[in-house]
C-alpha cells in the first residue's frame, strides 16, 4: 500500500485498494481550468472550453433533518462550448497518474444541447485516437460503452435508460484486468465486459457536439502501478540489509538520466549525475568512498549488450575493504537486476 504526497486540484488519501484521488474542483479558481488536466479534442470542430464554475449541487448523502440545505453552491467542472459540429468530442484528461485497476465515479449534469445532450468519462486513455469511453445521453435515453482504436469506433454497447437533463446523475466504471463494469446512478447497467485493447492509461471527462455538461464529486479508487524495476529493487532490498541505497536510472524524454526505481520512493523522477549519464552512454563505472559507505554506479545492458540503464549502489563498508572488493559486491547486485532485464521495456 502506497501513500503519495504530491498536490494537484484534488485530495489524495489512502483507500482499501491502495490509493484514492478525490477531485476537489471547489479548490480551483472560478473561471480557470483545473491543474494537472489536459484538454484534447477528438473529431472536428472547436476545442472544448473546460473551466471551473459555481453551481448548485445537492449533497451526496440525504440530509438528516428537513432544516438541512437541499443544495449548496460550490465549484464544479464545466464544458461550456456549444459548437454543434457533429462527431466533435471535447475531452479533459487527468495527467497526474496512469491507472490499471481502478474504480472511477463522477456526478454529472447535462445542462443544455440541441444536437446532443451527453456527458461521459474516458478511461485507459492513450491519446485522442485510442481510449475507452462510457457516456450517458439525455436525447438518446441510453448509456453506451465503446472503444476507439486508431480513430475507429466500435459498435456501442449499453441499455436504454432515462437520463434526465438538468438533474445530477452518477456514472462509474470499474476495471480489473480486462474486465470492465459500468454503473449509472450507482447501479450496474450492463453485464461485465471483457476487452484487451488497453491494459492501462489515463482517465478523464468527455462531452459531444454542443452538449454543455457539468461534473462534480469525481473520485478514483485504484491500485497504484508499480514498475517492474521497482519490484526488483524492493525484492533486493529485502534480502540484502547491507545495501544503503539502490537506484535505477534510465534516459527520459528530456534527455536526462532520471530515477525510475529506488528504495526511497521520493527519489523517483529525480535527475542523476554525470556518473549515471556516462554509465548509460558508454558503460563507465564510477566509485566514491564515503564515511562508512562505498558508492558505485554501474551500467545495465539489454540482451544485445546495449547500455539501457545505470544502477547506483551504496553499500555499508567494512574495515580494510578495497575498491575491487566493493565493486565485486556491487556487480553481484547488478547481476541480480540483469537477470530480470532483457530490454528497456522490462524496466517499465
Amino acid at each position: 500500500m502506497r501513500i503519495f504526497s504530491w498536490i494537484f486540484a484534488g485530495l489524495l488519501a489512502l483507500s482499501v485498494s491502495g490509493a484514492e484521488i478525490q477531485f476537489n474542483f471547489n479548490e480551483t479558481t472560478t473561471g480557470a481550468p483545473p491543474t494537472n488536466f489536459l484538454a484534447v479534442l477528438a473529431g472536428g470542430g472547436q476545442p472544448g472550453d473546460w473551466r471551473i464554475i459555481t453551481a448548485e449541487v445537492p449533497p451526496l448523502l440525504a440530509p438528516l433533518t428537513d432544516k438541512a440545505l437541499v443544495v449548496a453552491r460550490h465549484g464544479v467542472l464545466a464544458q461550456t462550448s456549444s459548437d454543434p459540429t457533429d462527431e466533435r468530442f471535447p475531452m479533459l484528461i487527468f495527467t497526474g497518474e496512469k491507472f490499471r485497476n481502478f474504480k472511477f465515479t463522477t456526478r454529472f449534469k447535462i445542462v443544455s444541447g440541441v444536437t446532443e445532450q451527453m456527458a461521459g468519462i474516458v478511461f485507459r486513455y492513450q491519446n485522442p485516437s485510442n481510449y475507452y469511453v462510457v457516456r450517458a445521453s439525455a436525447l438518446g435515453k441510453n448509456v453506451r460503452f465503446y472503444k476507439v482504436v486508431n480513430d475507429v469506433r466500435s459498435d456501442p454497447i449499453g441499455p436504454t435508460v432515462t437520463v434526465t437533463d438538468g438533474v445530477w446523475h452518477t456514472l462509474g466504471v470499474q476495471c480489473e484486468g480486462n474486465q470492465i463494469n459500468i454503473s449509472f446512478d450507482d447501479k450496474p447497467v450492463m453485464p461485465a465486459l471483457g476487452d484487451n485493447s488497453f491494459t492501462e492509461g489515463l482517465i478523464g471527462f468527455r462531452t459531444k457536439s454542443d452538449a454543455v455538461s457539468y461534473f462534480a464529486d469525481a473520485m478514483v479508487d485504484y491500485t497504484p502501478i508499480v514498475p517492474a524495476a521497482q519490484l526488483v529493487v524492493n525484492d533486493i532490498m529485502k534480502k540484502q540489509p547491507r545495501i544503503v541505497t539502490l537506484r535505477i536510472y534510465t534516459t527520459q524524454a528530456d534527455g536526462a538520466a532520471r530515477v525510475v526505481a529506488s528504495n526511497d520512493a521520493a527519489e523517483v523522477g529525480k535527475a542523476g549525475t554525470d556518473a549515471e549519464e556516462k554509465a548509460i552512454k558508454d558503460g563507465t563505472v564510477s566509485f566514491v568512498r564515503e564515511k562508512g559507505i562505498v558508492s558505485m554506479t554501474l551500467p545495465l545492458h539489454d540482451r544485445n549488450g546495449e547500455f539501457i540503464a545505470a544502477v547506483r549502489v551504496r553499500l555499508k563498508s567494512f574495515f580494510g575493504e578495497t575498491q575491487d572488493n566493493a565493486l565485486t559486491r556491487a556487480r553481484l547486485v547488478v547481476e541480480q537486476i540483469q537477470g530480470q532485464v532483457m530490454s528497456d521495456k522490462d524496466l517499465l
